[in-house]
Order: structure tokens, then C-alpha cells, then sequence
């Protein structure tokens, strides 16, 4: 790991220094500011950073410096979608719901962070802290390699298949993937209506905590003691999950059962797979009629994404519903068996960042959760034998964000403990 470039920044511990006024949100900022100058040459997380201003200190947040995922309209700053379609679009008139939303929780946007194409799988420049000569994941890559090199605390994701897990995942920080539907999309490009997700990043679950708190005006889950958690366990065994992620799996499990929790297996591999194979089948049909205007220009589309938006222009609606009803089906009976557990426990990718930097892994992990609409944290803090980071997933029941975060919490408490 190259500690040079991989270091977080506490977003509880900002918060805390905000309100005791041993910072200011002007000192916030600058920090912000030097650690991108000091940094970002090599790792390349930005498109673009805003003038600088005079930071708020209004609301729980107030004053803390936020990256914006570049697919998420930020107002005065230019929305490119990592595409040379967009490289001359002008600046956004407004901000989308969901940067006014943490601008009035606090949170001050810094700039846009890289995206790969329209979200989807060609990447961009950026690298990974934890590593750079390994993919920092994607679509969030910008955001992901943003947090983890502590340029900011708090970064904006979004998720239509494992785009904020994946990244969180390789680049050893933490991530919360907010349920389908829970706060509105306006002013962000997406690619799949039935998919899109919002996300964030930080360095803890801790953190994600508090940053939820501020969000949603829920009690803050990170300070709940909290019962030990009763886990489902996937291991995705079907899906290909490597000996490294394997070997790290069974290790947390035994520290988890060590300080109390319940951990049985999950009794649904089956149908996880099913919903696997049904989420392209949602994706690429969705896409093709969202970015409709894209797929009249495909021979300037990369060929990931014009692949991805010739498949769905071609496949059938009667395809299309079929795999609805399989997502249907299939969250109506994880509804039933989250109802006597916390959480399903799973590897958040196959395994640690793969080498290089010509594609951001497979997001194989998180289709099938996506496809429910359910909300999904990374937990960061295990590690390969040569120190890459690998993460674990949590995902949780319908509209119940805070009590995903604080099952989230105390897994990161036992884990470092």
C-alpha cells in the first residue's frame, strides 16, 4: 500500500473540531485545497474544482468540504459525464435535489469528481490511493480515490450496478448505496430509472453514520451501542469470488461471532443468482431509452457503453418485465427473511482491486441488490497478505438506511477491535 497517497480523512473527527472551534470551515477548505495540490497530479480524482468561497457553517455539516460525482449537477460547474460528448457543456444552472440537500445539512461541494463514461464501465484517468498501479473501481472512481486519499471526507457517488461499492471496496473506505427512491434524482444523469442510486463515501461506517444523520435528520446510528447483529451469510460462491475475498470472509465472520453475533447462512443463493441475471437484462434495456440520444452518436461512445446500449435497444419488452417479476418475486421473499435478521453479510467485490488501470473490475457483487432497490454499505478494514484493501457488504431491508448503519458500525467496531 502506498501510504504516500492513502490517507483518510475522519469525517467525525472534522465535525467534532468544527464544533469545538479548533478548526474553521475556512481552515477545512484550505486543507481540502493543499491536499488535492499535494496529490492529485498523480491520482487525477478531479474534473474540475469550484471558485473559491467563503464555506457556510450552517447546519450539522457545516463547513465540511464535499467532492460531487461529475454525473451530479453542481450549479456554476460544467456536468461532463466523463464523455468527450460533454466535453463543451456549460456550466449547470442549479444544483441537483441531492447537493441541495447535503449543502443544507452543511456540506460544502469542492468540485467534480471523475466519472467514468455516462457511468458505465470505460474509466478514466483516475488512480487508486491504496494503490495506483491498481484500478481505483468504478463509476465512482473520482469519489472513492477523493476520500481515500483524505482530499475530502465526504464524497457523492451514485450506483446503477456496484459503482460506489466496487470503489469504496478497492480503495479501502467506506460507502453507503441510500435505497432506490430515497431522495429524488433530479439534476443527475443517469442510466437505468428502475436502478439509479444515490451514494456516498467516507473513511468509516462511523462517519457514513454521522453524514446520514446530517442528511436524513435521523438520530446519529454511530452513537447507538446496539445489540449484536443477526447476519445472513452470502458468499456468493456461484458468482466467483476469489480465495483472497474467500479467506477474509470466513476471518471476519469468526471475529464477528467471537463478540456476539448470529451469523447463519443465506438460504437464497439460488435466487441471488437469478436476480444477478436479471439486473443487465433491466439495465441495458433502461439505458438504451435514457440515453437514447447517446445511441444515435455510438460510433463516438466508447465500446463498453455502445455495446451496452446496442444490447438494450435490441432486447424485447417481453425480456425486460420478465426480469422485473424476478426482482419483484425476489424482494418480496428477502423482505420475509430480513424480517428476523439485521442484515445479509457478503464480500463487496470479488476481490482486492485487480492490476492496471484499463477497466474498474466486475460489479457482479451488487447487481442483485440493486436490482431490489435495497440499501448497501461497504465496510472497509480487511486487508490481502500484500496489504490491498478488500471490502465487506452489508445490505439491509427497504427504507431502513439508519439501522443498516448502525449494524455497519458495530461490524467496523468488532472488526477493529
Amino acid at each position: 500500500m502506498n501510504r504516500a497517497y492513502w490517507q483518510p480523512w475522519s469525517l467525525r473527527e472534522l465535525v467534532d473540531a468544527l464544533a469545538a472551534g479548533t478548526t474553521t470551515p475556512a481552515e477545512a477548505l484550505r486543507r481540502s485545497r493543499g491536499r488535492i495540490a499535494e496529490t492529485d497530479a498523480e491520482l487525477r480524482a478531479w474534473v474540475e474544482l469550484a471558485p473559491g468561497t467563503d464555506p457556510t457553517s450552517d447546519g450539522p455539516l457545516g463547513g465540511v468540504p464535499l467532492a460531487v460525482k461529475d454525473i451530479i449537477d453542481v450549479a456554476g460547474l460544467p456536468t461532463r459525464c466523463g464523455s468527450q460528448l460533454r466535453a463543451d457543456a456549460v456550466a449547470a444552472e442549479a444544483d441537483a435535489a441531492i447537493v441541495t440537500a447535503w449543502r443544507r445539512a452543511g456540506a460544502v461541494p469542492v468540485g467534480k469528481a471523475v466519472t467514468t463514461e455516462f457511468a458505465y464501465f470505460a474509466p478514466g484517468p483516475t488512480r487508486n490511493p491504496a494503490a495506483p498501479d491498481h484500478t481505483p473501481g468504478g463509476s465512482s472512481s473520482g469519489s472513492a480515490a477523493a476520500v481515500a486519499a483524505g482530499q475530502v471526507p465526504l464524497a457523492l457517488g451514485s450506483q446503477t450496478a456496484g459503482s460506489v461499492t466496487r470503489p469504496a471496496a478497492f480503495c479501502g473506505v467506506a460507502s453507503l448505496v441510500l435505497g432506490h427512491g430515497r431522495f429524488p434524482v433530479d439534476g443527475v444523469t443517469g442510466l437505468s430509472p428502475s436502478l439509479d442510486s444515490h451514494g456516498v463515501l467516507a473513511a468509516g461506517v462511523s462517519d457514513l453514520a454521522l453524514a446520514w444523520s446530517a442528511l436524513a435528520g435521523d438520530p446519529d446510528p454511530g452513537l447507538e451501542a446496539g445489540r449484536p447483529p443477526r447476519l445472513l451469510l452470502w458468499t456468493a460462491r456461484q458468482l466467483g469470488v476469489e480465495p483472497r475475498m474467500t479467506t477474509a470472509l470466513t476471518s471476519a465472520c469468526s471475529r464477528l461471532r467471537a463478540a456476539g453475533a448470529v451469523i447463519d447462512e443465506f438460504p437464497e443463493e439460488q435466487l441471488a443468482a437469478q436476480v444477478t441475471a436479471a439486473h443487465p437484462v433491466i439495465m441495458a434495456y433502461e439505458a438504451a431509452r435514457e440515453r437514447a440520444a447517446e445511441l444515435a452518436v455510438a460510433p463516438q461512445l466508447s465500446p463498453q457503453l455502445a455495446t451496452l446500449l446496442k444490447t438494450g435497444a435490441a432486447s424485447s419488452q417481453h425480456d425486460y418485465e420478465a426480469a422485473l417479476r424476478t426482482a419483484a418475486e425476489a424482494g418480496t421473499r428477502l423482505a420475509e427473511l430480513l424480517a428476523d435478521y439485521d442484515a445479509v453479510l457478503g464480500p463487496a467485490a470479488l476481490g482486492p482491486a485487480p492490476a492496471g488501470l484499463a477497466a474498474t473490475g466486475d460489479p457482479v457483487l451488487s447487481r442483485a441488490w440493486q436490482a431490489l432497490g435495497l440499501p448497501a454499505v461497504c465496510v472497509p478494514g480487511m486487508r490481502t497478505d500484500a496489504g490491498l484493501p478488500l471490502g465487506l457488504q452489508l445490505v439491509g431491508a427497504r427504507r431502513r438506511e439508519a439501522e443498516l448503519l448502525a449494524v455497519g458500525c458495530w461490524v467496523e467496531a468488532a472488526l477493529l477491535g
